[in-house]
Order: structure tokens, then sequence, then C-alpha cells
């Protein structure tokens, strides 16, 4: 599967911005969705995840309440709208998939988008 992830940009703190990952190639449907992210001289950590069908999602403690995960099967997107932005949100965005149960595990994702960048200024 494919995935291409879109919607990074500059933003200041407290403000919002909808990231979306498209894919092609597989059925959407089958495959667990992941956002995970990585800032400047950091590794790449967990942000959200998504199952594949009955939208359970699960999110990183640094941005539970904040961001909301969802997808659009009938579309072949996920959608991460991030409120309230910080700083330290700042890094690069990646969208993955697996197929199979959900999961927070980076290793365990087998598809990877290129990544979108999201900056927060103060």
């Amino acid at each position: 599967v494919q995935l291409q992830a879109s919607g990074g940009g500059l933003v200041q703190v407290g403000g919002s911005l909808r990231l979306s990952c498209a894919a092609s190639g597989r059925t959407f449907s089958r495959y667990a969705m992941g956002w995970f992210r990585q800032a400047p001289g950091k590794e790449r950590e967990f942000v959200s995840a998504v199952s594949r069908s009955d939208g359970n999602a699960y999110y990183a403690d640094s941005v539970k309440g904040r961001f909301t995960i969802s997808r659009d099967n009938a579309k072949n997107t996920v959608y991460l709208q991030m409120n309230s932005l910080k700083p330290e949100d700042t890094a690069v965005y990646y969208c993955a998939a697996r197929a199979g149960i959900v999961s927070m595990h980076q290793p365990s994702y087998e598809y990877w988008g290129q990544g979108t960048q999201v900056t927060v200024s103060s």
C-alpha cells in the first residue's frame, strides 16, 4: 500500500492543523493506521493509531485530549486533527499502515508515508 501524507505547515501556539494520509494500492479497511512523529535530534515516536473498522483509537499521553485520529474507509484516508498545538509538537509526522489489529509499536507497521512537516511557532 502506498501512503501520501499532507496537511503540515507552520502554525502558532494554540492553533490547529489537520493532517491527511491517503492510501492506495490495497484494501484500505484491512489496515490499522498510525501516526508517528520525529522531532529534530529525537527518535521517532508514536502519536496515535486507529483500528481497521470499528474506530478504536489510541493516543500518546502527550497528545491525549488535543489530537483526534479518524478514518474514512470510503475515501481511503486517515486524518489527524491537531488542536491546541504546542512548540513541542514540532516534528515531521508520518502515517503508517499495518495489516491486522491496531498497534502502538512502530516496528509492526509495514508501510510508511513520506512525512509532512509541522512547525509550531511561539
